[in-house]
């Protein structure tokens, strides 16, 4: 490649997030999304869980398998780039599979799609 040439990293693969739509709507009036998991806070977990998008079927299942809420569920496709806080990816016990964890709220700039879901 010449010299003059601009080299690119890739961008990093988005990161999902399942949730309820009126939460979705409220982070959007406020400008940052702040729960964690169903029923659970930032402030009260410290980190919002993802997944990746092979991981979100089980994930959803787990959370929601059974939800008959009166909302409908989205998923929340989050640019890792536009975050602007901490992304870890952890294991939940040593050894175990890696989640990614958001360490902050989410920019509603930093959600690139809102895809809806159903369970």
């Amino acid at each position: 490649m010449p010299e003059d040439e601009p080299t690119t990293a890739p961008s990093p693969a988005p990161i999902l997030h399942i949730t309820e739509r009126a939460l979705w709507d409220a982070a959007r009036e406020r400008g940052s999304y702040e729960w964690s998991t169903r029923g659970r806070t930032l402030q009260e977990e410290g980190f919002i869980h993802c997944s990746t998008r092979s991981q979100l079927p089980r994930v959803a299942a787990f959370l929601y398998g059974s939800y008959d809420g009166p909302d409908e569920l989205v998923v929340l496709v989050v640019d890792p780039g536009r975050l602007g806080v901490p992304l870890k990816y952890e294991a939940p016990e040593p050894g175990g599979e890696e989640f990614p964890h958001v360490y902050g709220a989410i920019p509603v700039g930093a959600v690139v799609e809102v895809e809806a879901w159903t369970v």
